[in-house]
């Protein structure tokens, strides 16, 4: 199964964290289903081109969150991942990405009636281009 990962190997964020929160929303948002056998540790590993130690975390980090589970000589499967999971963490991601926008602007000297100008303007140019 190919997994639509990007890696941005110029990023000072970290591989691994990068791949854990690309999966995590790909499972969250539904891409990837419930009861879906994500590639092997290794498979997956020599896809990115990255470690096996790197994707093994990554499949760790995720079983503990209860989004993976592994079941020995079978392999990796996406879990159940509730309503409730789901909106919490599209909740978390977007008040993460929002609150680092408002630290941008506050350190270019943006007023608050500026960025909230300019955050009108992209949800309803986002919005309408969606249909």
């Amino acid at each position: 199964m190919w997994i639509p990962i990007q890696i941005n190997e110029n990023s000072a964020e970290p591989l691994y964290h990068q791949i854990e929160t690309q999966l995590r929303s790909l499972i969250i948002s539904g891409v990837i289903a419930e009861g879906t056998l994500l590639p092997s540790i290794r498979e997956f590993a020599g896809d990115l081109n990255c470690s096996v130690i790197t994707v093994r975390r990554v499949y760790q980090d995720l079983e503990g969150e209860g989004m993976l589970r592994t079941r020995q000589g079978t392999g990796t499967f996406v879990s159940h991942v509730g309503d409730a999971a789901r909106e919490d963490y599209k909740r978390d991601a977007v008040t993460k990405a929002l609150e680092a926008a408002v630290d941008l602007a506050r350190s270019v000297h943006s007023s608050e009636v500026e960025l909230k100008g300019i955050f009108q303007e992209i949800v309803e140019r986002k919005y309408k281009d969606q249909g």
